[in-house]
């Protein structure tokens, strides 16, 4: 990268870096449940509800059943951005220290891979078992179900097959809601729409949305969707494209906690010199993360046409 500094020497008079747009921050860090971990992969521990039942005789003995308990493994990976090498001589020749700027952009970029890992959480296959020797897919009888791109809910125990994808509307929203709430998603839980840019657009033009009438946060004034039906909308562009309707993103309809998310090593940044390198300053970012999702009825998976 230190060939590229020359752009920002000071015959251009310019005192500060402009960095192009893009996210910066993650943005469904604040949705997931955080477990503390060492090692390459951990544990989640799963407990499933217990129904208690009728006494109808004295004195009878104590009737004993094992509750369900589960075991999902969630594996951490390494991330690291490619050094930016920064030389004295260019510091010299710029009217601004590059070296904050590079280390906020290689950060921004490690903040995105968080989102990454999340997102493929939602609707990755997971290992399961003593070991984690055996795997569930998102589709899987009684894990998440998923709604077609026309709106249609994919039997249990099938994924997507190929339908006309149409963008997001209220009745697809309703469809989402009602998947939860038939699970018994304790409703104190926060629930997340998460979805492209396309697709929020398409909610601003529905007439429930965009009317006074129908919706109180007055969304077109704002040009954004905050809370609707219950969903917090979260928008993203790095959402999967689905491998059968090729036209549709992979959306979500999920509550909060669904995700198990660690980080045994938060970003971290790394600014040295390079003796071998003619004293270069070197900007090194690196982190370790990993998720998974640990309640498949909490999380509903709605492909969406991706694009006008």
């Amino acid at each position: 990268m230190s060939l590229e500094i020359p752009v920002a020497f000071v015959q251009q008079y310019k005192s500060n870096i402009l960095m192009l747009s893009q996210q910066k921050q993650s943005i469904l860090r604040p949705t997931v449940r955080f477990e503390t971990m060492t090692g390459k992969r951990m544990a989640i521990e799963r407990l499933a509800p217990k129904n208690p039942q009728k006494r109808t005789t004295r004195h009878a003995p104590t009737p004993v059943s094992d509750a369900s308990h589960s075991r999902r493994w969630l594996t951490i990976v390494d991330y690291e951005v490619p050094a930016d090498l920064i030389d004295d001589q260019d510091k010299l020749r710029l009217l601004i220290d590059p070296q904050g700027p590079y280390t906020q952009n290689q950060l921004s970029g490690l903040r995105r891979a968080q989102d990454d890992e999340i997102i493929a959480a939602l609707g990755a296959t997971v290992y399961v078992g003593e070991e984690g020797s055996s795997s569930v897919t998102n589709y899987a009888v009684g894990e998440c179900r998923l709604v077609a791109g026309d709106g249609s809910i994919v039997a249990a125990g099938s994924a997507h097959s190929d339908t006309t994808a149409t963008g997001l509307t209220i009745a697809k929203l309703l469809t989402c809601k009602q998947l939860l709430d038939d699970e018994e998603i304790d409703p104190e839980r926060q629930r997340y729409f998460l979805c492209n840019p396309y697709n929020i657009n398409q909610m601003l033009n529905t007439t429930e949305v965009k009317s006074s009438d129908y919706n109180t946060v007055k969304a077109l004034a704002a040009g954004q969707i905050d809370t609707f039906m219950g969903f917090k909308f979260l928008m993203s562009t790095r959402l999967l494209t689905d491998t059968t309707e090729t036209d549709c993103k992979k959306c979500y309809a999920f509550a909060a906690g669904s995700i198990s998310y660690s980080a045994p090593q938060e970003p971290k940044v790394s600014i040295s010199i390079r003796h071998d390198l003619s004293d270069s300053v070197q900007v090194y970012c690196t982190q370790t993360c990993g998720a998974v999702r640990n309640e498949g009825p909490a999380v509903v998976e709605i492909n969406l046409k991706a694009s006008a």
